[in-house]
């Protein structure tokens, strides 16, 4: 691949380290090859090195770091606007309608929850405690509106041409556009399709009219009131947690199981924790309608696993059903890009697609972890190979995550269930505890849930497979033990590890009950 010289800055394997194995290497390097086939025209035939389809953290991180190696970049970014109308800035989903709204909404309601812990604690705090809806979107989308500022600003000064118009591929050089200035034409070298995903809406009566999702809820122009969320995802339980510690009433339906994909015994004390605080949830149920009455109220019916029938009025229906990648608006067929199985996403090797010079990152990538920190890592990974000899590739393994519920689930590496189905359940060890944190005893907070455990392979120096947090600042403490799982963590590490006391992080150190021997793991105090 060609190594771009004027901003120059060299990547290579020995200064960063060699993240694959050679066979991971082999479909990228024939690729490679035929890159240079395909792509052997001069420079000048193309009207950018690099063309990035999608304005999100991926895209963005990609397009900054091919300019820094000295590529000339084109970002083009545009919002259709949700059914409610709902449209937002440059900088993609993270930004303007998921981590950083839903992380302030969540510390908005931990601040409520401090307020009355701390009466206990010997603050004189009044009795009339209220919240304004109202006042607190207005801060969140400041700050929102402030990123994207910031964000158009950084793209100037680093020479990236932001172009604010959807494009779709005319071939496999050139996509299509069309501004407010008129339709135009951008040939490239290499395009980078990170479009993201949007959520999706159950195909009952009333769901898209009536309706919000995600993509509105932070937004909103009015108090969300009685909410029912349709799916417990991390989204779904994440909205129900905070609007529940906002002081709104909240019931979650769930189709099948809570957070799929995570450990399954973590999820499951996740919603215990959340019915203590509140949130309602119906097991093994389905939607069928949504309608709205003469009272303004939305009527919602479904129907649970006995098929029997129910209903009940809402002030807001939110949907987080899941997310479908937003690759069929690009016309992919025109420039050859295959998508997988699943009909939306692009099943690439090392970020590259089947057709050598377009690539993807992610939420658009399929069976990989749709994360902001993913995306943008893989973005600055993939622009230093192309433009900066790098050979290092994106590791999707054992990646961290926090769920941001009222007490969060952090995790990283692999759940009990996977572990156990990967190498056996007689060759795995889980190591588990109940513990207490020193900051709930004065206000005699609900300790029951406070719970970690961690996944190991039973043999030898016991490699750890997955570590599972669950307490408060659980992304704090996890993202920490996420580095010692990259370098090869052991239980006896962790074991040896002197932990600093007194923390909830600690307790990880002084984990030593495996479920195996059926012992108590229940602390007998502070510092047992």
């Amino acid at each position: 691949m060609p190594c771009w010289k004027s901003k120059s800055k060299s990547y290579d394997t020995k200064s960063e380290g060699k993240q694959n194995s050679d066979s991971n290497y082999q479909r990228s390097s024939e690729v490679k090859k035929d890159s240079k086939r395909i792509n052997g025209e001069a420079k000048s035939d193309y009207d950018y090195d690099l063309v990035v389809i999608g304005g999100g953290s991926g895209g963005l991180a990609a397009a900054k770091e091919a300019t820094n190696l000295g590529a000339k970049v084109a970002v083009l970014d545009y919002v259709t606007p949700t059914p409610l109308g709902t449209k937002w800035g440059l900088g993609g989903t993270c930004v303007n309608v998921g981590c950083i709204p839903k992380k302030l909404m969540h510390q908005a309601a931990l601040l409520g929850e401090a307020i009355h812990d701390a009466k206990s604690y010997g603050w004189q705090v009044g009795d009339n405690i209220s919240h304004s809806w109202e006042a607190l979107k207005d801060a969140v989308q400041a700050h929102i509106k402030s990123v994207n500022w910031v964000t158009r600003v950084e793209l100037r000064d680093k020479k990236v041409e932001y172009i604010n118009g959807l494009g779709t591929f005319k071939d496999a050089h050139t996509v299509q556009t069309i501004t407010k200035q008129g339709e135009r034409l951008l040939k490239a070298r290499y395009f980078l399709i990170a479009v993201g995903g949007r959520p999706r809406y159950p195909d009952i009566p009333g769901a898209v009219e009536y309706g919000i999702t995600s993509d509105d809820l932070f937004s909103l122009d009015r108090a969300p009131g009685k909410t029912v969320i349709i799916g417990a995802g991390y989204i779904g339980l994440e909205c129900a947690g905070f609007l529940v510690g906002l002081g709104y009433e909240a019931t979650v339906m769930i189709r099948s199981v809570p957070l799929r994909g995570f450990d399954q015994q973590m999820a499951n004390i996740i919603v215990a924790e959340m019915e203590d605080k509140g949130v309602k949830f119906l097991q093994k149920s389905i939607p069928k309608s949504v309608e709205k009455l003469d009272s303004g109220k939305l009527k919602v019916t479904w129907t649970n696993e006995a098929q029997q029938e129910f209903s009940d009025e809402f002030d807001t229906i939110l949907f987080a059903i899941g997310r479908r990648a937003l690759t069929k608006e690009l016309n992919l067929d025109t420039a050859g890009v295959k998508v997988a199985g699943d009909g939306e996403k692009v099943d690439a090797v090392n970020e590259q697609s089947n057709v050598p010079h377009i690539y993807a990152v992610g939420d658009v990538l399929y069976k990989k972890p749709e994360l902001t920190p993913v995306a943008i890592h893989a973005g600055r990974l993939l622009a230093r190979r192309l433009f900066g000899n790098s050979t290092v590739n994106m590791d999707y393994e054992n990646v961290a995550t926090t769920v941001f519920t009222p007490l969060e689930y952090g995790a990283v590496g692999l759940s009990e269930e996977t572990a156990a189905s990967r190498y056996g359940e007689d060759n795995i060890e889980v190591y588990h505890a109940y513990y207490k944190p020193t900051e709930f005893f004065i206000p005699q907070k609900n300790i029951r849930h406070c719970y970690l455990k961690v996944v190991a392979l039973r043999e030898g120096d016991q490699k750890v497979l997955g570590l599972h947090f669950i307490g408060p600042q659980a992304g704090e403490v996890i993202q920490g033990f996420a580095a010692g799982i990259k370098c090869n963590l052991t239980m006896n590490a962790l074991m040896s590890t002197v932990g600093i006391h007194p923390t909830i992080a600690e307790e990880f150190t002084r984990i030593n009950i495996t479920k195996r021997s059926g012992k108590d793991p229940n602390p007998a105090s502070c510092c047992s």
